[in-house]
């Protein structure tokens, strides 16, 4: 045919067939039986001998180790201590978030790399490091302490370093967010009148609520099971300063370990219950943002 041509069909790859649906990973069943295998091996296993090993105890048994006066003081400075360091993330979290997004200053991949360095510090270097900073004798320590502000060896110690590791939380989880927020809700609302205040909380904070609210459930349930940065910084009185993974300790250097595992079969409890949170939140926040 004069001035048409027709493309030769291109020649399949090598190994390739027609009308056929090839996968990279086995079947279904085989990636199933390794997953699940792989999950009972690290995760169930593991934590179905910690649950057999409380069963040990008889219930009485099993109620005075987990409600003992010395625990209930380590269940309040865990909790309470959590719940503050995640709320001060929040706030903190959120504008750390706002500057990386919104603005454009020199040296902002350097903070921004920072905001991951609890991730990536030991935890016990952390600790010192808190430490070496605000004890009486630290950098920072020295000039409170004669104002009588002290900040280390007591329950502000083990706040200040829960808000060390969780401010990444909040952040990495609000940023994602921002970035996808679109700007032009924002200068629609100020130039119908609103102000800063009105803006904020009427066009951003609906948007970014669901994404808060993770980030605080993540930061909360990483704080409950911190125990390298905060007993540096935590001074470990009992009933004082004491925080329940280091009771758990405790009890294993005793042998007690019946004891230990009922402390750390509540401390899963809540684990599970928070896990459980973050996923509903995790699924709010997808449904909000039309994913």
């Amino acid at each position: 045919m004069s001035g048409a041509s027709i493309a030769a069909p291109l020649p399949l790859a090598a190994g390739s067939t027609r009308g056929t649906n090839r996968k990279v990973l086995p079947g279904f069943n085989l990636t199933l039986g390794y997953t699940l295998f792989y999950l009972g091996l690290i995760v169930l296993i593991p934590l179905s001998a910690l649950v057999l090993k409380t069963f040990t105890l008889s219930w009485d048994q099993f109620w005075m180790a987990v409600t003992s006066p010395r625990v209930l003081a380590s269940y309040r400075l865990t909790f309470g201590a959590s719940f503050i360091a995640a709320l001060v993330n929040v706030v903190f979290g959120l504008l750390v978030a706002w500057v990386l997004v919104r603005y454009t200053f020199p040296g902002k991949r350097i903070v921004d790399a920072l905001v991951d360095l609890p991730f990536a510090l030991p935890t016990a270097v952390a600790g010192i490091s808190l430490t070496a900073l605000l004890a009486g004798n630290g950098w920072i320590g020295q000039y409170l302490e004669p104002l009588g502000i002290q900040l280390a060896f007591n329950r502000n110690g083990v706040v200040i370093a829960l808000i060390f590791i969780g401010l990444p939380f909040v952040v990495r989880t609000v940023q994602p967010v921002l970035e996808e927020s679109e700007k032009e809700l924002e200068e629609a609302a100020m130039c119908l009148g609103a102000t800063r205040l009105q803006t904020f909380t009427k066009v951003i904070f609906p948007a970014i609520a669901p994404a808060l609210l993770t980030g605080f459930a993540m930061a909360f349930a990483r704080a409950i099971g911190e125990y390298g940065s905060v007993i540096f910084i935590a001074g470990n009185m009992p009933m004082v300063s004491e925080i329940t993974p280091l009771i758990i300790i405790s009890k294993l250097e005793q042998y007690d370990y019946a004891g230990a595992t009922a402390v750390a079969t509540v401390m899963l409890l809540f684990s599970f219950l928070m896990l459980l949170v973050i996923n509903a939140l995790q699924s709010w926040q997808r449904k909000r943002s039309g994913g």
